[in-house]
């Protein structure tokens, strides 16, 4: 019998600017709390609030981990890869 697979979890990619914040992170702790949001973005992208926007594009969502004080910016493609946009702490 074939193994019960999960679902496909979401690739994360970065911006440039997030990836500029990521250089920038050094505690433990908030690598751990980014990681968790991370997680929990990557296995249901759509968990996010969506940002009001007029623009033409991705709509930009937002998932707020108030547990770990975590807020992160984002998009879907069309491919279901997750782009992080910034990654804010609260």
């Amino acid at each position: 019998m074939a193994p019960q697979h999960g679902p496909r979890r979401a690739r994360i990619a970065f911006s440039d600017s997030a990836a500029k914040q990521l250089e920038n992170i050094t505690g433990e702790a908030e690598i751990h709390a980014l990681d968790r949001a991370l997680v929990v973005v990557s296995v249901a992208p759509d968990v996010g609030e969506p940002i009001p926007s007029d623009a033409v594009g991705p709509q930009l969502r937002q998932y707020t981990d108030d547990i770990e004080q975590v807020r992160v910016l984002y998009f879907v493609t069309a491919l279901r890869t997750v782009v992080v946009v910034a990654y804010i702490e609260v």
